[in-house]
């Protein structure tokens, strides 16, 4: 992706990805982490996003960081999206915030690095109870990504 972000590390078994953020309130730890649900027979890789709390190595998905580089944070979860997907080709991502307003700041992502998602990712957005092909300026309740065949 050429637009700006932060640099990554990624485990080795490649589905947790950490970040710092760097803004007004310091360094904080970011983690993105991809894991498996099995729903209705079809398995897909959740994505779950938030603040490391050191202590326990877990994420805390309701924090409010505030640092002040929103894009620059959604940019870095698009760029371990790509990358999850580029090992594993035929996995499908599920995205939803843990509250609707978090749901719509990665609905805001999307749109914001849709020229740099689009040529590798197929999108989809939950609306009105059913799956349609991602437009933008439709307000979704979730989110499935999967890598274009090439």
């Amino acid at each position: 992706m050429n637009i700006e972000r932060y640099e990554f590390a990624v485990s080795e078994s490649l589905i947790d990805f950490e970040f710092e953020s760097n803004g007004p309130k310091g360094k904080i730890k970011k983690i993105v982490s991809f894991s498996p649900y099995n729903s209705e027979g079809i398995t897909y890789f959740n994505l779950a996003f938030g603040d490391l709390i050191e202590e326990t190595g877990k994420l805390n998905d309701v924090a409010v960081s505030d640092n002040k580089d929103t894009m620059k944070i959604l940019a870095t979860i698009a760029a371990t999206v790509l990358e999850f997907t580029q090992q594993f080709p035929d996995i499908i991502v599920y995205v939803k915030g843990s509250t609707p307003s978090r749901t719509r700041l990665y609905q805001m992502g999307i749109s914001g690095n849709w020229i740099e998602i689009e040529p590798f990712m197929q999108v989809f957005g939950f609306v009105d109870g059913k799956w349609e092909i991602f437009k933008k300026n439709v307000n979704y309740d979730a989110f499935l990504a999967q890598r274009k065949k090439l």
